[in-house]
């Protein structure tokens, strides 16, 4: 294994709040402004265009195999799917779960599973599990994973057979086996990231995962097992990433200061491209 690389950024958009979610999906970086409630799409010469506006805070993005948009409506807790004719609900997840729900993963057959909060983290109040919720393209939503801590950024594998979880509040990767019906056994840690909480993740195609690690100013790519091959520094903080361009090589990271005023999307050139989903 090669020895631990630090990488350098460059910016290819500012004058954001707090970007979450990014998603490469054709030629563009697709992401969620979180605190300016909006979703927005920028090209690789910094273009950006706005594709709509979520009163309740965007988060989790992902497409139906039709070509729909699917966005995480955080603070009333609903999924939400963009028509040509504006936004419609797809599914209240208000009964199943009690606090904003955030990020997500969409698979090939337009299933979605998302995580949430669990807690009042902002308010400082003690912490609670968390669960993932398995949403279907027709709206029907059942918990398929409980007592997560704080279940964050999400991968599915090339294969479609394993679904990877950032717990942020346990600094560890947590895989799942997914079974034909979606639903998922055989809960292992894929990583334990000791110190290091991981927020929104990426797979390439050597089978590491991108990390992006708040409070550390950086994101890191590890093995399974938790060994950190390249690290790549960043000024204010790392919430999520993402590989995209056209070869899949280009890792764009979400950044932003503690205070989520100052946001960002920067981006270095790496060795390995992206794999599997989002």
């Amino acid at each position: 294994m090669r020895k631990l690389e630090y990488l350098e950024t460059k910016v290819l958009l500012e004058g954001l709040k707090f970007p979450e979610g990014p998603r490469w999906h054709e030629e563009r970086l697709w992401f969620s402004d979180m605190r300016s409630r909006k979703v927005t799409a920028v090209d690789l010469n910094g273009n950006p265009e706005i594709i709509t506006e979520i009163p309740n805070r965007p988060s989790g993005l992902g497409w139906l195999p039709d070509g729909h948009l699917l966005i995480v409506s955080m603070e009333n807790r609903r999924l939400l799917r963009l028509d040509p004719d504006g936004l419609t609900e797809l599914a209240d997840l208000s009964k199943l779960i009690s606090f904003p729900i955030n990020d997500m993963v969409v698979d090939k057959e337009g299933r979605a599973y998302v995580g949430n909060f669990g807690f009042d983290y902002i308010n400082n109040k003690l912490f609670e599990p968390a669960e993932v919720i398995l949403v279907s393209p027709q709206g029907d939503a059942k918990i398929v994973a409980d007592n997560m801590k704080f279940p964050n950024g999400m991968i599915i594998t090339p294969d479609d057979k394993t679904l990877i979880v950032a717990e942020t509040y346990a600094y560890r990767l947590t895989a799942f086996d997914i079974n034909d019906d979606s639903s998922l056994t055989n809960r292992r840690v894929w990583a334990d990231l000791k110190s290091l909480p991981p927020d929104g993740i990426c797979l390439d195609a050597e089978g590491a995962i991108w990390v992006a690690t708040p409070n550390y100013s950086s994101a890191v790519r590890v093995l399974e097992g938790g060994k950190i091959t390249d690290k790549v520094n960043v000024n204010t903080d790392a919430f999520a990433c993402m590989l995209g361009g056209q070869d899949r090589d280009i890792l764009f990271i979400c950044t932003s200061t503690q205070e989520r005023t100052n946001g960002k999307i920067e981006y270095v050139k790496v060795d390995v491209p992206g794999a599997g989903l989002p």
